[in-house]
């Protein structure tokens, strides 16, 4: 079966006060669904919030934008709740199942594209998330009696609970609202700053490139996922590589621009084109990929399917 790897903008799924959430769909990028990968980006605008829900796939969050990001979570058999202080470079990777909030507490865009795994999604190659609370909450669709003796509350209290916030995905907090404090114990054990990691190769005049698993990251083991960040100088060149464990690579364009070319099976190649900030591919299992920088140099951020 001839394969399409020609990279893909994400599309905007929902506009609000609060920010815009986009999504790369498998409808329009086949090889997403058949590679079992997804991709989106969040954008939150300054006291955006992200309404608290959970996600049907492994993920990686990679902070793109922003240094006063708030992010709570509630990992599968956790009993606490866990909130972490977000900046540009962090990653925080998200299990299938974890409740989380994201919130923007700063004055310019908060933006964060999220990749992982779709192998057990409910539709093969996108995320499908679940809200809690808002219009399309879980808890409104249950009955009042229902909530109310789940959470051994009255009936005007479980009437509030499911019903009271009517925001739909992403709202925006009234100015002095408060929230959580992030946590001061051990946040390093969640969020990794990719950033300012010391570089596994780093050419002069070339680049560098950062890897990221679970050796390195034990929470990535979490996700059964693990990260690169490569940051090409002008016209430097990624040679070719490939992941020898069969896994996938997504990769996604964080600045800059440059030429890809990706080489498969009997020596083909399947992928010859420029790319730019914001555009997203999918590198199969076994296929090679080198990229070539333009002028003004080149950076992404890819996502392979394994923790090694």
């Amino acid at each position: 079966m001839e394969l399409n790897l020609a990279p893909k903008f994400a599309q905007k799924i929902f506009e609000g006060e609060g920010g815009t959430y986009y999504r790369w769909s498998s409808a329009e990028y086949e090889l997403l669904k058949e590679a079992k990968v997804g991709g989106g980006r969040l954008v939150l605008q300054p006291r955006g919030f992200a309404l608290p829900h959970y996600a049907d796939s492994n993920r990686i969050g990679y902070v793109l934008q922003g240094s006063c990001g708030v992010v709570g979570m509630v990992s599968p058999n956790a009993s606490q709740e866990v909130v972490l202080r977000l900046k540009k470079g962090d990653i925080i990777p998200v299990p299938s199942g974890a409740v989380s909030w994201w919130y923007n507490d700063g004055d310019s865009e908060l933006i964060i594209v999220f990749l992982g795994e779709t192998s057990k999604a409910y539709v093969p190659g996108e995320f499908t998330y679940f809200l809690l609370t808002g219009t399309q909450g879980i808890l409104g669709g249950f009955s009042t009696e229902f909530n109310s003796r789940a959470y051994d509350i009255n009936n005007e209290e479980a009437k509030k609970l499911a019903k009271s916030q009517s925001g739909l995905l992403l709202i925006k907090l009234p100015e002095g609202h408060k929230m959580p404090h992030p946590c001061k114990n051990s946040p390093d054990k969640l969020v990794f700053n990719i950033d300012a990691a010391l570089p596994d190769i780093h050419v002069q005049n070339a680049g560098l490139l950062t890897a990221l698993t679970a050796k390195k990251f034990p929470f990535l083991g979490e996700v059964g996922l693990s990260a690169t960040l490569v940051k090409l100088d002008a016209n430097a060149m990624s040679s070719p590589v490939y992941a020898a464990d069969s896994s996938v690579q997504v990769i996604y364009v964080a600045k800059g621009s440059g030429r890809i070319q990706v080489v498969g099976i009997n020596g083909e190649r399947a992928l010859d084109t420029k790319v730019k900030a914001g555009h997203l591919f999918v590198v199969p299992r076994f296929f090679v990929a080198a990229a070539i920088a333009d002028g003004e140099g080149m950076e992404y951020f890819s996502m392979i399917t394994t923790t090694q």
